[in-house]
């Protein structure tokens, strides 16, 4: 992406992207393999492409890190607490689901 962006846009995009992490933070009854199958991202995802980011700019983050600062805890921690085991019509669809 070679385009320019004004300060304002960095920032209107920057706090959207807070505000769907705290959405998903928030939204503990919804399950990554929920997230995977409608829209073929999740959490992890979400994390991998933040810490992609902090890459590119030579920040380096761990994968555990990075996860940290989307879940909000560490990731053990949030499977313990709200992980469930998925269920046989969702790992249907999940491997239905293109490139996960």
């Amino acid at each position: 992406m070679d385009e320019k962006l004004t300060q304002t846009e960095i920032e209107v995009q920057a706090a959207a992207f807070r505000r769907l992490v705290s959405h998903l933070q928030n939204r503990t009854d919804v399950q990554n393999i929920d997230l995977m199958n409608l829209a073929g991202f999740c959490r992890n995802c979400l994390s991998g492409w933040y810490q992609d980011a902090a890459g590119e700019k030579n920040i380096m983050l761990s994968k555990e890190e990075a996860r940290e600062l989307i879940y909000g805890m560490p990731y053990s921690d949030w499977k313990e607490k709200y992980q469930t085991e998925a269920n046989a019509d969702q790992q249907i669809q999940f491997q239905k689901t293109p490139n996960h």
